[in-house]
This record gives C-alpha cells, sequence and structure tokens, in this order.
C-alpha cells in the first residue's frame, strides 16, 4: 500500500509504498474493533462509586415509635432504606471494571482500525517529528502542511523529543503517541494519522504481516 511521504519542514517527499502494512477481508475484525473500543473505555472507569446498605449507616437502631396506638404505619429504626439519611437497597459498590482481550482479538481490532483508516486515506507519513525550537507555532505550521483541513491529527512516532512535546501540547487539535502505546481507539477517533517512519517500522513489526 502507498502513502504519501513528507520531510520533516512539511514539504512533500512523493510516496512510501508500504509492502508490510495489514491486509483483511472486507468485513472482518468489524466485531473485534466494536470489543477493544469497548474495553479501552470500560478500563477507563474508575469503579470507585459507592453507597451504605442498612447495617453501614451510623446511628441508633431503635424503634422510631412504638408499633401500635399512632394512626401510622410500622416503622424500624432511622436506618431503613425509606428514610432520608438511611440505607440504600441494591446501590453501587466498588468493583473493577476492567476488560481483558486476547492477543488475537487486540491484533485484529487493530489491523481492522488501520485498515478502514488507510483506505478512506487519512495516514500519511514524515521522515522524522523534529522541531528546531519548543515553540507551537512551528508545530501548528508544520501540520497546516501536512493536514490542514484537519480537526484530530494523530502523531505517533517512535519517541518524542522534549522540544516537540513542548511545541504540541498546546494544540488543541493533536495528540501525540508512541506507537508501542496506541490502541484502535486513538486510530478510530483521528481524522487524520501522521506516522513517522520509525513508529510505523514498530507498528508493523507488532501488526504487520511479519506480525502473524
Amino acid at each position: 500500500m502507498k502513502f504519501k511521504l513528507f520531510k520533516n519542514d512539511g514539504t512533500s517527499n512523493g510516496e512510501k509504498e508500504v509492502n508490510d502494512f495489514p491486509t483483511l477481508e472486507e468485513g472482518k475484525g468489524v466485531d473485534a474493533l466494536r470489543q477493544a473500543i469497548i474495553a479501552v473505555h470500560a478500563n477507563q472507569r474508575q469503579g470507585n462509586a459507592s453507597t451504605k446498605v442498612r447495617s453501614e449507616v451510623r446511628g441508633s437502631g431503635k424503634k422510631i415509635y412504638r408499633q401500635k396506638g399512632l394512626g401510622v404505619g410500622r416503622a424500624g429504626d432511622k436506618k431503613a432504606i425509606q428514610r432520608r439519611g438511611g440505607g440504600v437497597s441494591f446501590g453501587p459498590k466498588p468493583r473493577s471494571y476492567t476488560q481483558k482481550l486476547n492477543k488475537k482479538i487486540k491484533r485484529l481490532a487493530m489491523e481492522r482500525a488501520l485498515i478502514d483508516q488507510a483506505n478512506a486515506e487519512n495516514i500519511v507519513l514524515i521522515d522524522d517529528w523534529k522541531v528546531s525550537e519548543p515553540k507551537t507555532n512551528l508545530f501548528k505550521n508544520l501540520i497546516g502542511l501536512i493536514a490542514p483541513n484537519s480537526k484530530k491529527i494523530l502523531a505517533i512516532g517512535d519517541s518524542f523529543e522534549n522540544n516537540f512535546v513542548l511545541a504540541a501540547r498546546n494544540l488543541p487539535t493533536a495528540r501525540l503517541s508512541r506507537a508501542q502505546d496506541l490502541s484502535p481507539l486513538d486510530i478510530v477517533q483521528s481524522d487524520q494519522i501522521v506516522f513517522s517512519l520509525k513508529g510505523l517500522d514498530i507498528l508493523i513489526a507488532k501488526f504487520g504481516v511479519e506480525g502473524k
């Protein structure tokens, strides 16, 4: 598969043929991608919501008023679930929402996400991610040359120099990610993905033809 290639300064450098880019049959991996996205969202949940059951509420267990003779319904103590400040019936307790996926599902999901973005021509390459100074305008101008109409840019590399991180952090339309930390959700949420050549090599080694 061929991708547009840009130099470090954002000028065009022709095209690059990537022979080991993932390939899948039409429709294959869609369900795996859905599972992976759900898992990413689930794993981000803290799961610390907590309520007290009747026995955990602090207070006396004394009966509020006598059983008969008052013309009102019978009642127990003030910790009953129908009382304000009482316990909660079937309320949430701290729990883990973590979902685990096996390696085959993870790989299939990533391949499906990459192929869909590649088919939509949303993936381009750059020689390397570098800026001379830690200034946002330098990064903004670079992105303006590579993807002028993009609103959600994902810049992927093997690593990033400190100057580049400082230059990119104030641009709300761009996110940085190391190739080894990439998730299918990162790919799906972006409308333009820019790989450095080294970053692409890492991803191909993990998910490409040779990684199967």
